[in-house]
């Protein structure tokens, strides 16, 4: 894939980082291992691509990453710092600031216009009126939606409604962007041109971006391309294993 003379300079190789990331549940009597032992680097302005089958442990791994969830072991480092020590507060304001989230059921806000929506997390950050509206109105036009700025979602198509979820994801200006199933409630022209999209964002903006899919043609706009298999990442054929201490 052509990445149009666009390149993103990386920036510390241990951005994002988990050590031995584990995650149990316990059904009835039985101890279901939804994520085992996962090591996992990605430097800043990474694009990674993580496949898998459904009950893989995919999600359970965004979850973790995204710091919405905590593991049942081993520990979750951004730029370096653990996450495991902080209080549910610290842990929201890291996902405000550093965090976006991009949805397959894309959780737009209904009543309100794709602006609007867009504009949601500047007004939790307290960001001012005039900042706020500067930033939404230039990633609307990056995202080639500046004309449909008061639509709401009911009379955006699917891709375009997808389109405002990335907007929203990076209106905060974080420094990671984690996508659940980006693609699935697409057609695949539709979902082609939604992974152009994230992929000319990552090379402009230098975000890392974590995507995880059961969609074999996503891997296409990979810059590394990971399988997740019961709740075991591998790459290029073996587990994937960082050593913590290097």
């Amino acid at each position: 894939m052509e990445n149009n003379g666009r390149f993103c300079h990386v920036r510390g190789d241990r951005f994002l980082e988990t050590r031995d990331l584990s995650k149990t549940y316990a059904m009835g009597t039985e101890t279901v291992h939804a994520l085992r032992d996962v090591c996992f680097v990605a430097p800043q302005g990474d694009f990674v691509v993580i496949n898998g089958p459904s009950g893989s442990g995919k999600t359970t791994f965004l979850n973790l990453v995204s710091v919405i969830d905590r593991p049942s072991t081993g520990e979750v480092l951004i730029e370096e710092q653990p996450t495991s020590s902080l209080s549910e507060r610290e842990l929201a304001a890291l996902r405000k600031s550093k965090i976006g989230l991009i949805f397959q059921s894309f959780n737009l806000i209904p009543v309100l216009s794709a602006a609007e929506n867009v504009e949601y997390p500047l007004l939790l950050q307290r960001i001012e009126k005039h900042e706020r509206r500067k930033r939404v109105a230039g990633l609307l036009a990056e995202v080639g939606l500046a004309d449909l700025a008061k639509r709401r979602p009911s009379k955006l198509s699917g891709g375009q409604r997808q389109r405002v979820a990335i907007a929203r994801a990076l209106i905060a200006r974080p420094k990671i962007v984690l996508a659940d199933e980006p693609t699935a409630n697409l057609d695949s022209e539709t979902g082609a041109s939604v992974m152009e999209l994230m992929r000319g964002l990552n090379d402009e903006h230098c975000v890392t971006f974590l995507v995880v899919t059961h969609d074999p043609a996503v891997s296409d706009y990979a810059k590394r391309h990971v399988r997740i298999l019961d709740g075991r990442l591998q790459e290029g054929g073996e587990d994937v294993v960082v050593d913590s201490t290097s």
